[in-house]
């Protein structure tokens, strides 16, 4: 048989499954697998999401946390899984950062992954231990620069949205604090309620409980406005840093090869489950905003255009810097995360505490 009639029933055959791919999905459990340490909202929204998945879909969802190497681990466990729809992945914008700060990496982005659906972003919150002398911004910063090198603070790795906030935050308020990266969330938040480290920027959805406990201090939050969860507490724009602004943003990948009909049932059923009205007032109460639309034909070139973006430290140097996530035209502000003088071995580090 001519190998032109071979090529044209093999395509005609994969259109006529394309749909049956679909109708048949999923038949087992589905595995949406979170690349970061348990506890975090990547953590948090992964289940809230696969709770509802698994009643609209009809059969389980599983989550797993498969932390390590600043995300590196658990995204490559999933660039190398089947592309049948079964494993998935909890993606932020961890992710496109480490496309220029980890040049060497087992799989590449926007090759080996397509993209699903969006979930939500939400705001950071900047804390610091009630043994800090400080109990505004402008204090804080008052602080480190009559004590430069002297304060640190925590993050959950390199490339994180925790750290790169912490980057801007340093060059923008130009003070000089260490930074202590920690192998997960869980850590840095366990040693920044025990004073171990004086500051972190923390997603406010995670972080606001023990600021309303007194455990912590709140100076200021990451976003344009105030958020609904911490009113009181200002911007850092306002507090102090005029024009600072970062976000955590998630979304949902597949292994690139994944049938289109089950990308686009995936990306249905997760629109319409955030876009709920128990959802979006749940997520409003924890500071989180849906990131809620169809997906769309150019999607793929969202976390591409990103990435291109991050690459070039001197790319649209003509607009104010702000950190990887930033709402609306953000363009790149990449600090030398080489000079921040990370310190830590094993997780945990050998921080300074305050005098």
């Amino acid at each position: 048989m001519p190998q032109a009639i071979v090529a044209l029933i093999a395509a005609l055959a994969a259109i006529a499954a394309a749909p049956a791919h679909a109708q048949g999905y999923p038949s087992r459990p589905v595995h949406i697998i979170v690349p970061f340490a348990a506890g975090g909202p990547a953590d948090l929204y992964a289940r809230v999401l696969g709770e509802k998945l698994q009643a609209s879909l009809g059969q389980a969802v599983v989550v797993e946390d498969k932390p390590g190497g600043g995300s590196i681990v658990g995204t490559d466990a999933v660039a190398k899984s089947a592309p049948d729809g079964y494993t998935l992945l909890m993606m932020s914008n961890t992710h496109t950062v480490n496309e220029s700060l980890i040049p060497v990496r087992p799989f590449a982005l926007m090759r080996d992954f397509i993209p699903v659906a969006p979930v939500n972003y939400s705001d950071l919150l900047l804390v610091v231990h009630p043994s800090v002398q400080a109990n505004s911004l402008k204090e804080f910063i008052a602080l480190a620069k009559a004590s430069p090198g002297k304060l640190n603070y925590a993050s959950s790795g390199p490339g994180t949205p925790y750290h790169m906030a912490g980057e801007l935050f340093k060059s923008m308020a130009g003070v000089d604090i260490v930074h202590v990266p920690y192998k997960g969330s869980s850590g840095a938040r366990t040693d920044i309620l025990g004073g171990q480290v004086q500051m972190m920027f923390d997603a406010i959805t995670t972080m606001a409980p023990n600021v309303q406990a007194g455990k912590l201090k709140g100076l200021a939050t990451s976003g344009r406005e105030r958020s609904s969860v911490l009113p009181e507490v200002p911007t850092v724009s306002e507090a102090g840093v005029p024009g600072y602004e970062a976000v955590i943003w998630l979304g949902i990948m597949a292994p690139t090869g994944t049938p289109k009909a089950i990308v686009e049932k995936l990306n249905v059923e997760i629109t319409r489950i955030a876009n709920a009205p128990e959802m979006k007032a749940a997520w409003a109460k924890q500071g989180a905003v849906g990131k809620l639309r169809p997906r769309r034909r150019d999607d793929r070139e969202v976390p591409r255009r990103r990435a291109v973006r991050y690459r070039d430290p001197h790319a649209r140097a003509d607009r104010r810097p702000r950190c990887p996530g930033a709402r609306g035209r953000d363009h790149l502000h990449r600090p030398r995360v080489g000079a921040d003088r990370d310190r830590g071995a094993r997780g945990r580090p050998a921080a300074r505490r305050l005098q």
